[in-house]
């Protein structure tokens, strides 16, 4: 056995076979279910001519079938590739051939899209549809890949250096995809509140010798976080439990009904309707101790707002990312507002200056953190950007996060933001995080996105894109006073556009390109 997570999985799946693996709505599956049926889909794969190495990509909502057809490619040592279901033709034009996919399993709601993208997709032979009859030619009922199959594990003895790659990105871009060995993306994942493991059957141990618990990840399957806080779980030896769709008052059904222990959101973006659907209407949420937000902070209001909803339950914010895995949490008191905070969870954090050196503690030099260890191989298909975020430094590979940081005189890391995002107006630089949320703390704003737009003068101007709360109308006026009381005059938003829906990704990620077109018209001369 490796460190690789199929053979890990398979071995889990030995130890505690009865217990509950995963829930979504009505469907439940015991381990050893969930790996008889990836095994069977597995072997699908293989009669289809799908071989190690080879990529299938996942365009599903979450389910059973979504965690099945993940398990199912590592089993053959092919890579699951994460496809965002919202992608329309063009852009999924570009990841299906970017990636080099063989073979997709879709959800049959995306049929007319699926086979529009699919034809201008020359590697994309072969198609295994979900929820019903499929119009793309060849397709495959799910269920009849699964049927007659084989649950025997005959396949090609697995390697820790295996790939398993996550597409992240698209807030100004279009998505890379992450590529990690799965022995390095383990630990770099790795639960901090748990023994680190010295050898694969040290995960297997630790699984089976683990009290009930229930974890929910809200985001979507399709976003990194979630699929990392799916194995987290799993080498935890926990229950997960999914829900398709987001939807705030499903969420705490499956909460209250599934007694879950812990769940994980993105950011304000979940957090905020979660919090107002508690003011709707009353749970049964006894269960729940934990609510953790990771790939996005919580602001100061909506952490004051959910312990006021939910006084006993434990608020963490978790900072990392796809490419750096889960590297630090925020310190007591740290917010967006008031300035944020976290200590690292291992000696392979760092901020490094201009010319890549560690920043002196309590110097106030700014540079951005950076990771060393187990880190990321690259990003597929993109040499030029592997080498400008993954330098060699003394003969050791680094990568560069983009967030921007110092660290305090106590060894806490102060980060301000993403470099990429920052606004530099009039040589001074603005980053959107900060005055996102204390515009996200007045009471007629819902949400709130930060960009800037150019000025002949300043080089750039300070704009807001604005979502009012329900039955609100913010004035330009209200919300420049409210932001001059929190912030310096520099940071304070000199444009306003106000829209009734925000655009953000599935897992609640801003698009910052659609914010900065809107943003733009709003500051142009009528």
């Amino acid at each position: 056995m490796e460190f690789n997570y199929a053979d890990l999985f398979e071995g889990v799946a030995d130890a505690i076979g009865g217990r509950t693996a995963a829930v979504c709505g009505d469907q439940r599956v015991t381990y050893a279910e969930l790996d008889a049926q990836a095994t069977r889909l597995a072997h699908h794969l293989q009669e289809a001519g799908v071989e190690p190495g080879q990529h299938v990509a996942i365009q599903l909502y979450n389910g059973l079938e979504y965690i099945t057809a993940l398990l199912a490619a590592l089993k053959i040592r092919a890579v699951p590739i994460n496809i965002n279901y919202r992608y329309v033709e063009s852009e999924l034009v570009y990841l299906y051939t970017d990636s080099d996919s063989v073979a997709l399993i879709y959800d049959v709601e995306f049929d007319e899209r699926v086979a529009a993208a699919a034809a201008h997709a020359p590697k994309l032979r072969h198609f295994i549809a979900v929820g019903g009859e499929s119009a793309v030619p060849g397709a495959v009922r799910f269920e009849d890949a699964l049927r007659g199959r084989s649950t025997e594990r005959d396949f090609p003895v697995r390697s820790g250096k295996d790939l398993y790659i996550i597409y992240t990105g698209g807030t100004t871009g279009m998505p890379k995809g992450v590529m990690w060995e799965m022995e390095q993306m383990l630990h770099a994942f790795w639960n901090p509140t748990m023994p680190r493991p010295a050898k694969p059957e040290d995960v297997i141990a630790q699984a089976a010798g683990s009290g009930p618990l229930v974890m929910m990840p809200v985001a979507p399957l399709m976003h990194g976080a979630a699929q990392m806080n799916t194995w987290i779980a799993w080498w935890m030896g926990a229950t997960l439990v999914y829900v398709r769709k987001f939807d705030p008052a499903e969420v705490w059904r499956a909460v209250e009904r599934e007694k879950v222990n812990s769940m994980t959101v993105t950011g304000d973006a979940m957090a905020i309707p979660l919090a107002e659907e508690l003011t709707r209407n009353s749970y049964d949420l006894s269960s729940l101790y934990a609510f953790v937000s990771t790939g996005a902070i919580l602001t100061g209001a909506v952490r004051q707002r959910l312990s006021a909803l939910l006084p006993n339950l434990m608020i963490m914010d978790r900072f990392g990312s796809t490419e750096s895995g889960s590297t630090a949490e925020a310190t007591a008191g740290s917010s967006p507002e008031k300035g944020l905070k976290f200590a690292a969870d291992t000696d392979s954090i760092a901020v490094l200056d201009e010319s890549l050196r560690p920043v002196e503690p309590g110097s106030g030099v700014l540079g951005q953190v950076a990771r060393t260890g187990h880190i990321p191989v690259g990003y597929y298909n993109d040499p030029e950007k592997t080498a400008r975020t993954f330098p060699e430094i003394d003969g050791k590979r680094w990568l560069l996060t983009g967030d921007i940081a110092t660290v305090e005189a106590d060894g806490t890391i102060a980060v301000f933001g993403r470099g990429s995002q920052a606004i530099n107006t009039g040589g001074e630089k603005v980053f959107p995080e900060e005055v996102e949320a204390v515009l996200k703390g007045h009471p007629a704003v819902y949400d709130a996105v930060v960009t800037g737009v150019p000025d002949e003068r300043w080089g750039n101007r300070v704009a807001a894109v604005v979502q009012p709360s329900a039955g609100h109308t913010p004035t330009f006026e209200e919300l420049d006073a409210h932001c001059r009381k929190h912030l310096s005059g520099y940071k304070v938003p000199r444009v306003y556009a106000f829209v009734p829906e925000m655009k953000r990704s599935p897992a609640g990620k801003a698009d910052y390109r659609w914010a900065k077109e809107v943003a733009r018209r709003a500051a142009a001369p009528a």
